[in-house]
């Protein structure tokens, strides 16, 4: 009976080199490069992109500028993964793009549309006005410049309604600090507060309030006079809000009384 010789230590050595260079040999053949024409790359992106696979999308995008750098379809596609990105909701990802498309290309057709989605990928990210404003001042300057920039653009209309939106985010979190302050009978530190807001921000919402809060404060700090001037102000301004009843209650007849209202305007 032939018995089977014995697998030695060496024999295993030497199957698996054989096996490792097989494999890798395998491997190196399937990352080989081979350039593709740029349409058929920028095609199958744009196809990525409608089918909401963003992740392929924004690396064929990516492909598209590897392998044709220097043509005009390397320029869309730079600018079109920063789209994906955005739309993946990977915005810092899709605000680096931007910066390099802006940086390299300043003077091209699209360059409104670079700032517009830039802004935007700000503005997404803006939290509650409990939170850190960073995000809606970047925003805010993105915007501020696409508008200066481009103010004929079709981009700087929605852009001009979302900076009144950011504006009106800010002095939210002014207001939200003054309260603060205020109930903390800090109330130095509240009327600075609640001044900005009627200084910074006299288009938003929060004006009546933040003139009623410095009525108060102005009260509570001893400052009768400073917190007549201001009821005025609001009752002058805003004489049918709310804001301008509670002060009308708490100055008594150092007011006048409620009337309707008139056009905004600050006389100090």
């Amino acid at each position: 009976m032939t018995r089977n010789k014995p697998f030695s230590a060496s024999m295993h050595l030497a199957m698996v080199l054989v096996l490792a260079v097989a494999t890798v040999a395998c491997a190196g053949k399937k990352q080989e490069y081979v350039e593709r024409p740029v349409e058929e790359l920028y095609n199958e992106a744009m196809d990525a992109l409608l089918d909401q696979d963003y992740v392929t999308s924004t690396a064929k995008f990516d492909e598209v500028e590897r392998q044709h750098p220097y043509s005009l379809w390397a320029n869309k596609a730079q600018l079109m993964a920063a789209y994906s990105y955005y739309l993946n909701n990977l915005y810092d990802e899709a605000i680096i793009a931007l910066d390099r498309f802006i940086q390299l290309h300043p003077t091209s057709k699209d360059i409104a549309y670079a700032y517009y989605l830039k802004g935007l990928s700000y503005y997404e990210q803006i939290s509650d006005v409990a939170r850190d404003q960073m995000m809606t001042e970047l925003a805010q300057n993105t915007l501020g410049e696409l508008i200066k920039r481009f103010p004929r653009s079709k981009y700087a209309r929605d852009a001009k309604l979302k900076l009144d939106l950011t504006r009106d985010h800010l002095a939210g979190k002014e207001m939200e600090i003054g309260r603060y302050y205020h109930k903390q009978r800090q109330y130095l530190a509240a009327i600075n507060r609640f001044k900005s807001v009627v200084d910074n921000y006299q288009t938003t919402t929060h004006v009546p309030e933040a003139l009623h809060r410095l009525t108060e404060a102005y009260l509570a700090f001893g400052l009768e006079n400073e917190a007549r001037k201001t009821a005025a102000v609001l009752g002058h301004n805003f004489p049918g809000s709310e804001w301008y009843l509670d002060s009308y209650k708490i100055m008594g007849n150092e007011v006048a009384e409620p009337k309707e209202s008139k056009p905004w305007y600050k006389p100090w």
